[in-house]
């Protein structure tokens, strides 16, 4: 399929991997975007920054030329796993997480695609997730396998990355702590999100478009192709619209 749109991809864990579900924050993207922009979703449930880095010359390869107008990076979540509880094999140390991360933005930049838009992992409800293991796996835990702290530290560090790169942050540990019972509110197990929380992260993306890249405003896209009523106008719409192909080429 020919690439006549702008494309923006998300690469992440699971919670990008959702985001198109219903009611999910990629659609919330799409939406503001229709007929403008391609969103693609490149989520990959359950990796950490060490599994997704190899991943970014595949999903971006040297040979090929694409119309990627911005990017989002969402990792942390599992990466911020504890080290010594049952997501260990998740865990990676945060210096090794702020290296990956490094790594990934300059491997997108050097495809060419400046606009990029970190996001930070969210909070964690703990309780929720001690909820959560017991009832899909009839396990009692001593102590969840992710904590609010751990993720506060990754998610500073994507603070501190960003201003360090010269890139924006959407900072969804904080942010969500700003909502009175986020922990029920935003997340459905503890670290996944809400309808609620899809359409807050959503949000804050729009947002930060606006603010940071305010030439991919989506009011400031023109549409794939001209209006219907435009064909309407014409004395022959299919050829109107073979002629304004043709200049697109």
């Amino acid at each position: 399929m020919a690439a006549i749109r702008p494309q923006f991809v998300l690469f992440g864990d699971s919670i990008t991997q959702k985001s198109f579900g219903p009611g999910g924050w990629a659609g919330v993207v799409a939406d503001a975007y229709q007929r403008r922009v391609d969103v693609i979703n490149r989520g990959y449930s359950g990796y950490n920054t060490r599994w997704a880095l190899p991943l970014v010359d595949h999903i971006f390869p040297a040979n090929v030329t694409s119309k990627v107008e911005l990017a989002t990076v969402f990792f942390g979540a599992n990466d911020a796993a504890l080290a010594d509880r049952t997501s260990s094999t998740q865990h990676v140390p945060l210096s090794e997480y702020i290296t990956n991360m490094k790594s990934i933005v300059a491997h997108f930049r050097s495809r060419n695609i400046s606009s990029i838009i970190l996001i930070t992992p969210p909070p964690v409800s703990e309780p929720a997730r001690i909820a959560h293991v017991l009832a899909t796996y009839n396990v009692t835990l001593d102590a969840p396998e992710r904590t609010n702290d751990a993720a506060g530290h990754y998610a500073n560090a994507v603070v501190a990355l960003g201003a360090e790169v010269g890139l924006p942050v959407v900072n969804l540990w904080q942010e969500f702590q700003k909502i009175e019972n986020w922990g029920e509110e935003l997340l459905n197990d503890g670290l996944h999100l809400t309808p609620k929380g899809n359409t807050l992260v959503g949000t804050l993306v729009l947002e930060s478009i606006r603010k940071n890249y305010s030439a991919l405003q989506p009011e400031k896209l023109k549409f794939d192709l001209p209006e219907w009523s435009e064909m309407a106008s014409t004395t022959d719409g299919a050829e109107a619209i073979k002629s304004y192909l043709r200049e697109k080429k």
